[in-house]
């Protein structure tokens, strides 16, 4: 088993998975209840990085690898006759529990350096969440891989979280307004437009969650079963507000 690392990021994952919990549900609330208030699904944006450095946090602190799996997987497979309900998806389209799965499992083989899995675990990881359409595909299972990799310095988790989000960003919708606010006067400025303009893309907005990952918090406990049950349990509120409303 791989020796603890000294974690520079924030390791509040109790307050982290909260936070995200409130984002992730602006994000769901959004595309189910206000499909005309877009900024809903902007800052819903802030969730999945949030949860990708608890991940790696987990990963690093977790007793048992075997155990942390299965709960993420018995959560995933719990989640996904709501998630389908729920968000209108198919049952090929799995939720985002398949994405933190494969990535946890890559983090596994990277750790036990068992057959060479430190170099074959990741690569299928990744190639697994292409033919399974993993919720963020590889891009998403890269991060937590990239987040893991420079787990133990601040000015690598903010350097990393810039360049990927550019990088993520570049295929999304370009966002030119905000609370009914015009971007354009800003970004048609000569000297700043070209440096903020990559960033006021969809998923670029994801790197609103820096200063979370970054920032030390007081600890928010989250107990185990409730972290994992509050997914499904969010799906099934959303449901149900959408069909009264």
């Amino acid at each position: 088993m791989e020796k603890k690392t000294r974690l520079a990021g924030n390791t509040s994952t109790g307050t982290l998975k909260w936070i995200a919990l409130v984002f992730m549900m602006i994000d769901h609330s959004g595309k189910m209840l206000f499909p005309n208030i877009p900024e809903m699904r902007m800052l819903g944006r802030i969730a999945f990085p949030l949860y990708c450095w608890a991940l790696v946090v987990g990963t690093e602190y977790t007793h048992s690898m075997l155990k942390y799996v299965l709960r993420i997987l018995i959560t995933g497979l719990l989640s996904q006759p709501l998630y389908m309900i729920a968000l209108n998806h198919a049952w090929n389209e799995p939720n985002v529990f398949l994405t933190l799965l494969l990535a946890v499992l890559g983090l596994w083989g990277i750790r036990e350096k068992k057959w060479g899995s430190q170099f074959w675990g990741p690569p299928a990881a990744m190639l697994l969440a292409v033919v399974l359409h993993a919720d963020y595909g590889w891009k998403g299972v890269l991060l937590v891989f990239l987040l893991y990799a420079v787990r133990d310095r601040k000015q690598a988790i903010a350097a990393l979280m810039i360049a990927f989000c550019l990088f993520w960003g570049s295929t999304t919708s370009a966002v030119t307004r905000i609370f009914g606010i015009s971007l354009q006067p800003i970004l048609n400025q000569a000297w700043i437009g070209p440096i903020l303009a990559p960033f006021f893309r969809l998923q670029g907005m994801a790197l609103l969650a820096l200063p979370l990952l970054l920032l030390p918090m007081k600890n928010i406990r989250m107990p185990k079963v409730v972290g994992y049950l509050l997914y499904p349990a969010h799906l099934l509120v959303l449901w149900g507000l959408e069909k009264i409303l």
